[in-house]
């Protein structure tokens, strides 16, 4: 069974940095996007940034420029680096990905995500 689990998140203050991590494990074939999502309390959940299996980047405009998706093919796992971190960016984070569990087989899996905390 696949599972993908986000590490990293916590309380930091305005302006500080913070480091996701999201591993997949599991009986895996392959991996393509993967990404990264929050959803703030009463709001929907929303893009943050996506990463391609050839590491091709798309970010949302609220986090460009501070913001870093990268991944580790060889270890099933992307990270999600954020800098200059705002109060506006409090939210529970999850990791995304659309993995092949079977041959010929793909889904999309989610995280049960990480909470971040952004104190002004």
């Amino acid at each position: 069974q696949v599972q993908l689990v986000e590490s990293g998140g916590g309380l930091v203050q305005a302006g500080g940095s913070l480091r996701l991590s999201c591993a997949a494990s599991g009986t895996i074939f392959g991996i393509n996007d993967m990404g990264w999502y929050r959803q703030a309390p009463g709001r929907q959940r929303e893009l943050v940034a996506t990463i391609t299996s050839s590491s091709s980047t798309n970010y949302a405009d609220s986090v460009k420029g501070r913001c870093t998706i990268d991944r580790v093919n060889a270890k099933n796992t992307v990270y999600l680096q954020m800098d200059s971190l705002k109060p506006e960016d409090t939210a529970v984070y999850y990791c995304n990905a659309e993995i092949q569990y079977r041959p010929s087989l793909w889904s999309q899996y989610w995280g049960r995500g990480t909470q971040v905390t952004v104190s002004s």
